[in-house]
């Protein structure tokens, strides 16, 4: 199935699609819409003032990114969340996200380094924030400002499908997850790492984060 690339031009408004994509998107990763729950268009249509052919348009995006499945006669419901995917889901981001934050600390323009020293900032103030759903949030933010760094939207693009399915499992087990905090806080010396222009470091913390997400989920199972 092919990539869904972003073709938006920078400063121009996202169109209708684009809004119920990211609106649904983020309520399926963060389970606002819960695993197996119907997709409910007409509710989706009246919150975002748009049309069915948006919404549709929408699902077919989230459908090839497997977080929502389309049955003949049913209708659209949110993908179970299975843990067997989590073998999977690991051997790609080992292999991408070391790579993707070495890419950023190399391209990373000024622009780009103010914002992750803006990031950095937030992170440090946030210290001890003992809401995991902020926090989960927070995360995601992250990873979504280091990835814009890459300037590789291809690249982008994969490393968000692979960072959703993960975060949707870290949505699972965050009530039995201890150390939430400290998870998210392994951001700060990674974005020091990156606004230094430190490629090889960035990559080892990189790494060391994905082993973990992994272990400590695997430690539940």
């Amino acid at each position: 199935m092919s990539t869904q690339v972003n073709t938006q031009m920078p400063g121009t408004s996202p169109s209708l699609a684009e809004r119920a994509y990211l609106f649904i998107r983020d309520r399926l990763v963060m389970l606002d819409i819960k695993p197996g729950d119907p997709i409910n268009e007409d509710w989706l249509c009246a919150t975002l003032g748009a049309g069915r052919t948006p919404v549709r348009e929408a699902l077919k995006r989230l459908e090839a990114e497997h977080l929502v499945v389309a049955f003949p006669r049913r209708g659209t419901f949110a993908t179970d969340v299975n843990i067997s995917d989590l073998a999977h889901i690991s051997e790609v981001r080992r292999i991408l996200e070391p790579m993707a934050t070495a890419a950023a600390a190399e391209r990373a323009t000024l622009a780009d380094r103010v914002a992750l020293e803006a990031l950095r900032a937030q992170l440090d103030a946030a210290e001890g924030l003992a809401d995991n759903a902020e926090l989960l949030k927070t995360d995601l933010s992250v990873h979504r400002a280091i990835y814009d760094c890459v300037h590789n939207p291809f690249l982008v693009d994969t490393l968000i499908r692979y960072d959703n399915l993960a975060t949707r499992i870290w949505c699972v087990f965050v009530p039995r997850l201890p150390g939430m905090a400290g998870h998210v806080n392994e951001h700060v010396p990674l974005l020091t790492a990156i606004i230094e222009g430190d490629a090889e470091k960035a990559a080892e913390l990189t790494l060391a984060h994905v082993l973990g997400f992994e272990r400590a989920i695997r430690a539940l199972i």
